[in-house]
Order: structure tokens, then C-alpha cells, then sequence
């Protein structure tokens, strides 16, 4: 599966590097790229260990806001 998110406080390159550290240690995990001109994060992923809302959950617990 692939999901998009667009994250409205990610500015620095300190914030893509803790977002991908975050989301790529996670098992199921495939492809992670973030698009920081477009303040996007996409994410291919094994459905079976890990989902769509654990993902939102883990950005939110590092502070950062979904649109």
C-alpha cells in the first residue's frame, strides 16, 4: 500500500531527517520520500504490520501537523 500525508510544520532539514528515521524503523516499512517543497511524506508499506493510522500517530506524537 502507499499512502500520502501533508505535513504543515515540516520546514528544516531536521524535521525530514527525524520523520524519516521515525517512519523507515518501523517493520513493513518499504519506500519513505518526503517532498519538502510540496511538505509531503509518502510512504509504501506491507499493510499486514503497519497502517495508515499508526503512521499518523507517530508524526503527531513528534508534534508534527497532518493537513
Amino acid at each position: 500500500m502507499e499512502s500520502i500525508f501533508k505535513i504543515s510544520n515540516m520546514n528544516t532539514v531536521e524535521d525530514i531527517n527525524n520523520i524519516r528515521k521515525s517512519i523507515s524503523n518501523n517493520e513493513g516499512v518499504v519506500a519513505c520520500q518526503i517532498n519538502s517543497d510540496k511538505k509531503e511524506l509518502s510512504v509504501v508499506y506491507d499493510n499486514y504490520f503497519i497502517n495508515k493510522d499508526l503512521f499518523i500517530q507517530i508524526l503527531e506524537d513528534l508534534g508534527y501537523t497532518l493537513l
